[in-house]
């Protein structure tokens, strides 16, 4: 196992340099203070800047506007969640009616998994008690409130829905304004965290059967298990879906380049504590989560020396 950056080699560098030779450097697109975007921007910039890679990080208002820049600069990176991508590919009204043709996947970040809690008192502990409830589920018309619907439909059940920020989702829970909390983040969510510790509470999924349905009908999303203690009090696995987040580029970036900071990012050994906590699940391995956007030809010539089988369309 490789423990450091392939980019400390000079050939490699001078590969890199293709990028960077007239001195601009690589932008990486990532969202507002406070986002894991961010967070996982700033260390991949760094990871990058250690072996002579110049990296900016910019602040944005997240996936859709991040794969814009993707779209408009062979020079630009961008964070972005899959399910956005999807919007982008298929140039839906969230992405403005554009379809993005340029933007294509690098590697994987960590996956925003999507899980459901209730108070312990409403009894609820599985999602078919979720019929005829009210159950929040984030910004109106968000992504969780579109997989929330999709999983309702799988499992034959109709649910009224409950809009609002993270924060006042939990304070709904916690006031009886509503009777289950679905969020989706990285997990353990924070918002059903901070649920948790005001009042005894209980985390479940969709179950695996939902969970079945809801991928093949959304190829964006994945199937997911969270092991027992990811939440205080979780006994049993959770089966739910998640959609990944990846590092995207556009299609003009150099193959070496693309290759080699794709290279750089997965083969150190311990990404959580080489490149930062947030970054735990950039393994090449989790590549194959990604089914809608084609890799960028470097990318894909890692996977394959790497021996990686991907499951993403092919340009």
């Amino acid at each position: 196992m490789m423990r450091r950056s392939l980019l400390a080699s000079p050939a490699v560098l001078s590969l890199v340099g293709e990028a960077g030779a007239q001195g601009a450097p690589l932008t990486i697109h990532t969202a507002g203070q406070g986002s894991p975007f961010v967070t996982y921007g700033q260390a991949i910039a760094a990871l990058l800047g250690r072996n002579g890679v110049a990296a900016t990080v910019a602040a944005s208002t997240g996936s859709l506007q991040n794969l814009t820049g993707v779209e408009d600069d062979p020079n630009a990176l961008g964070t972005a969640f899959l399910g956005s991508v999807w919007d982008a590919l298929q140039g839906t009204p969230a992405a403005g009616g554009r379809r993005h043709v340029n933007i294509r996947a690098l590697w994987p970040m960590y996956e925003t998994s999507f899980q459901i809690a209730a108070l312990t008192a409403s009894g609820l502990t599985q999602f078919s008690q979720l019929n005829g409830k009210r159950v929040g589920a984030g910004p109106a018309r968000g992504p969780a409130e579109t997989f929330l619907m999709a999983a309702a439909e799988a499992a034959g059940i109709r649910i009224e829905v409950v809009s609002g920020s993270p924060a006042e989702m939990s304070e709904g829970l916690l006031a009886g304004r509503m009777d289950a909390l679905w969020q989706g983040a990285i997990v353990p969510i924070p918002s059903i965290l901070a649920a948790l510790a005001r009042a005894p509470g209980v985390v479940f999924g969709p179950g695996a059967e939902v969970v079945g349905r809801v991928t093949q009908r959304l190829p964006m999303l994945a199937p997911t298990t969270l092991p027992p203690g990811t939440y205080p009090g979780q006994a049993v696995p959770i089966e739910s879906f998640a959609a990944w987040n990846f590092i995207v580029a556009n299609r003009a970036l150099p193959e070496a380049t693309a290759h080699a900071i794709t290279r750089a990012v997965l083969s150190v050994g311990d990404p959580a504590r080489e490149i930062g906590p947030v970054a735990a699940a950039s393994r090449a391995a989790n590549a194959a989560n990604n089914r809608i956007l084609p890799f960028h030809p470097g990318a894909l010539r890692f996977y394959r020396e790497a021996g990686v089988p991907l499951a993403a369309p092919v340009d």
